[in-house]
């Protein structure tokens, strides 16, 4: 097991599930499910490596007995699903099996979730379907009925540290161990906040963040800030992708969805990432005011965090903490109008610090 999936960090249970399956006659679904960055893809394209016997042609989706679907725009919908169960009846071409992997597989709308179902239930003995799903909740209960769960969790911080210092060996301990914690157990995130372009975008939420408690605070300005920051991120991720896709035959309507959807989601990836920086820093900042330094998790801003906890601004920052977590819940369980919640939050946010600002020295 340890060399089938060795690229895949922790995820024991995922492993052990996957590996068994990789012997079993019956086993022929699965729906790998967790949060991004967590190795779901990794060990869906170990597993179809594994039952292909070809490590390398698989690693460049280049292996005949390979299929792999992945969303174009909003929604995988029942043409392409449709053209799987085409390509699914076909025998092996060199294989003794054939794998199918249904990338972003939440986003099967429902007229193709229900074409995928017989095939889900009774599919030719040779064919392994590997669905995988950032979320379970949007998945069909029959989708989910006719798979085995394979589930996957948030790494552990010494993971991530791990995985940070094998890709930029030159980063301290303490460097690493504060971008670990800043990760939240995504290697995913982790991987962007050692992009330059990441870490000056968390510097400018963290300006943001400071900006709150000063005596000339703007709202309006601190929400436009970081509303220009997202499209930031969305613009980038959607040149990489267009730069991705430019070999593959995509009618222009089909190309523009595609991008649109990565833009999208890369500016909602980014938003959230965004308040839970804020609400971490509004929680170093009580850690910082009680004497508890030592426990933050912006370790590499220790010393500013110590310098900004008077006792004024520690009494406001529980308060915005709780704002932030608040907003982040609205925006990442309802489709809530963004410029408006991030106005409407540091409005409050400034409210908390209201009349901290007067009792303590400006920030430079």
């Amino acid at each position: 097991m340890s060399e089938q999936f060795a690229e895949v960090v922790e995820q024991e249970e995922a492993k052990r599930l996957l590996a068994s399956a990789l012997g079993e006659a019956e086993a022929h679904a699965f729906l790998l499910h967790g949060p991004p960055g967590t190795g779901k893809r990794a060990a869906a394209l170990a597993f179809a490596a594994a039952a292909l016997a070809d490590r390398e042609r698989v690693a460049h989706r280049a292996h005949p007995d390979l299929y792999v679907l992945e969303p174009l725009g909003d929604q995988i919908r029942i043409d392409a699903i449709r053209e799987l169960r085409r390509d699914l009846h076909m025998r092996p071409f060199e294989a003794a099996r054939r794998v199918y992997c249904i990338f972003g597989a939440e986003l099967m709308n429902d007229e193709a979730a229900d074409a995928l179902l017989k095939d889900l239930e009774e599919p030719p003995p040779y064919a392994r379907i590997l669905l995988v799903a950032d979320d379970l909740g949007p998945v069909s209960a029959t989708i989910r009925s006719r798979c085995q769960l394979v589930p996957f969790r948030r790494l552990s911080e010494p993971a991530v540290r791990a995985h940070l210092r094998r890709l930029s060996p030159e980063l301290s301990e303490e460097d690493a161990g504060a971008l670990a914690r800043l990760a939240a157990g995504r290697l995913d995130r982790a991987e962007r906040l050692l992009d330059p372009q990441a870490a000056a975008r968390r510097n400018a939420v963290i300006a943001i963040a400071r900006s709150v408690y000063r005596e000339e605070f703007d709202p309006t300005a601190a929400a436009r800030k970081l509303a220009e920051a997202l499209k930031e991120r969305g613009l980038a991720a959607r040149e990489r992708e267009e730069e991705e896709v430019a070999g593959r035959e995509l009618t222009k309507r089909d190309l523009e969805q595609h991008l649109r959807r990565i833009q999208r989601g890369a500016e909602r990836e980014e938003l959230l990432a965004s308040l839970e920086e804020l609400a971490s820093w509004f929680r170093d900042l009580v850690a910082a005011g009680v004497g508890a330094a030592d426990a933050v998790l912006h370790r590499d801003r220790r010393a500013e965090l110590v310098e900004d906890a008077t006792p004024e601004r520690v009494e406001g920052a529980g308060r915005a903490a709780e704002a932030v977590r608040e907003t982040w819940r609205l925006l990442a369980e309802f489709n809530a109008n963004v410029p408006l919640a991030l106005e409407a939050l540091f409005v409050q946010l400034g409210d908390a610090f209201s009349g901290a600002s007067a009792g303590a020295g400006s920030l430079v």
